[in-house]
């Protein structure tokens, strides 16, 4: 009979003493240990068992589940008599941050207090110890919500102090989702300030406190070392490009296969890898996400389980905002292809506004891409190196769809009414219908209260991919590609090539140019004559549209101002 799935379930003693459905990740515990390092910090995407691998490794090493065995027996750590006789030996301080999601920097520091004051309530009881000098209960006593910031950043340190000194042995620190913080103050404007903060934590944490036996730490993201970890020369970092715990975090293959078997879905298998494989973690390829496959196996049916388990809401930002090539990659990406880009595995967020590769190297670390291939173009410079990129799987191509379509909810009927006008090649409907979507959505797609001289271009490559999610089924939609003596701005290649309710479409924009032209209207015949004389239907005709099938459009804008005119240069 197969277990019962918990959804949502974070806690190992829970899962186990429930008997609920569970991939034995213990082996991490081992592998970890026998490495030695003295601070560890694991990236992985959301929902990628890390919560639930750091619960693990509090009920294995905390002597407050000393003689708790049975969570582990069966299990492939209690193989090993090694590991029986280290389990619950070790102080453990388990702390999260997972909840720091306050919208400015008062707040934020504030939660990070709260959480450090929480964990050290549990160890209260020191305070009537003898062990501790006077000065040192009172230091206990000033660990409250409202203590000062120095206090706050020597706690773990301290308690590290007194927990070793009771019981004879040094502590194991471990901090989960430890970069969450750091995305919302990068999202929110307060970056500088926290990471004055955090970078103090940290180094009283992890690096000058004597009384660490191992530390671990786990995020989404490994946040720039010149930012907050530019103290801890003692870091091991391992990300998802790293050899190390590649099968500790998410389900492989042959997990999830003996899942969907033993839950009576084993003819699934085909359609369960087509939505949800594609992660790689160092060399380990067709890792699945966990949080989708429990889902599947509860509910027994496809969705967007992970890629809709959070707002996805600073990588929505980073691409609808971003300039004309963020979005032209994406492009590429939705449409099926690769791309190659540079990789920093290092997030510097503050680059984000302004790197355009930064988003990449995000989007990598997140999960949405998976790495194809890499090319290191420079042994000594690790942000030099170049990595071939593609959607991880099907769930997330369908991720970027609905988030696509949903720029376009203000407009949605007028957005509508523009694609049938288009393809129908009913140029005044197309003027009135784009004129009204322009006015009610334009501004999504700029940064900051001051229009950039930008905002038209990165409107209409955005338009591009709401045509793209709209028209797959019917069209191949391309951009900046070669074609005759030129490059063109949008293709829309029909999937029928015999199929006349379905033409062939180029389209051609411009930025009217006071210098060169008067008026839209010129602007407009510029873009056509562009057409004709570059001979963007080439590729069209080659590939097998009949001629006088195709429709050529120019899009001339001045601002918010749209002028389209379409024309048969034959």
């Amino acid at each position: 009979m197969a277990r019962v799935v918990g959804i949502g379930k974070q806690s190992f003693e829970k899962i186990i003493k429930e008997k609920c459905f569970y991939v034995d990740k213990t082996a991490f515990i081992k592998e970890w240990w026998d490495n030695k390092d003295d601070v560890t910090l694991i990236t992985r995407p959301r929902r990628f068992g890390k919560t639930l691998n750091m619960s693990m490794l509090e009920c294995f090493f905390s002597n407050e589940y000393k003689d708790r065995g049975d969570l582990f027996e069966g299990l492939d750590i209690w193989k090993d008599e090694k590991y029986r006789e280290l389990q619950g030996t070790y102080p453990v301080i388990f702390f999260s941050f997972a909840k720091i999601k306050q919208n400015n920097y008062t707040d934020a520091v504030s939660g990070i207090k709260r959480v450090i004051c929480d964990e050290i309530q549990k160890y209260i009881f020191l305070k009537d110890w003898d062990g501790l000098t006077d000065e040192e209960k009172n230091n206990l006593n000033n660990i409250t919500y409202g203590m000062d910031t120095v206090t706050a950043q020597e706690a773990i340190n301290n308690l590290s102090n007194y927990l070793s000194r009771y019981y004879g042995k040094k502590v194991i620190i471990l901090l989960d989702e430890y970069d969450t913080p750091m995305q919302e103050a990068y999202t929110n404007g307060y970056w500088e300030e926290l990471v004055a903060f955090t970078r103090s934590l940290f180094n009283s944490t992890f690096k000058t406190n004597p009384y660490l036996e191992r530390a671990i730490m786990t995020g989404i993201t490994r946040v720039s070392r010149e930012s907050i970890f530019s103290d801890l020369n003692n870091l091991e970092v391992v990300t998802t490009l790293s050899p190390k715990y590649t099968t500790a975090f998410g389900f492989t293959e042959h997990e999830v296969f003996n899942a969907l078997d033993e839950f009576g879905l084993s003819e699934q298998k085909g359609e369960v890898k087509a939505w949800y494989d594609g992660f790689v973690f160092g060399e380990q390829k067709d890792i699945y996400n966990p949080w989708s496959i429990i889902n599947y196996l509860d509910k027994k049916k496809v969705a967007l389980y992970w890629a809709e388990s959070s707002s996805n809401g600073l990588i929505n930002n980073l691409i609808q905002k971003g300039s004309s090539y963020i979005k032209k990659m994406l492009e590429t990406l939705i449409s099926g292809k690769n791309i190659k880009v540079p990789i920093d595995e290092q997030i510097v967020f503050s680059e984000l506004d302004y790197s355009e590769d930064a988003v990449w190297s995000l989007m990598l670390a997140s999960g949405y891409l998976k790495v194809i291939s890499a090319e290191e173009l420079n042994m000594i410079r690790e942000s030099d190196n170049e990595y071939e990129l593609a959607l991880t799987n099907r769930e997330i191509l369908f991720m970027f769809r609905k988030m696509i379509i949903r720029w376009f909810i203000p407009a949605k009927n007028e957005t509508n009414e523009f694609i049938k006008a288009l393809i129908n090649g009913d140029v005044e409907a197309m003027n009135e219908y784009m004129n009204k979507v322009t006015m009610k959505t334009i501004s999504y797609f700029d940064t900051g209260n001051v229009p950039s001289d930008e905002e038209p271009e990165r409107f209409y490559h955005g338009f591009v991919l709401g045509l793209m999610v709209d028209q797959t089924e019917n069209y191949i939609i391309t951009s900046n590609r070669e074609s005759g003596f030129g490059r063109y701005d949008i293709m829309l290649e029909p999937k029928d090539k015999n199929n006349t309710h379905y033409p062939g479409i180029i389209i051609e924009f411009k930025v009217i140019n006071p210098r060169k032209e008067n008026s839209l209207e010129e602007t407009v015949k510029a873009a056509l004559k562009q057409i004709e004389e570059k001979n963007y239907d080439a590729e069209l005709i080659k590939k097998g549209v009949n001629k006088d099938n195709i429709h050529y459009y120019g899009f001339a804008f001045k601002g918010k101002e749209v002028l389209i005119e379409g024309k048969n240069p034959t």
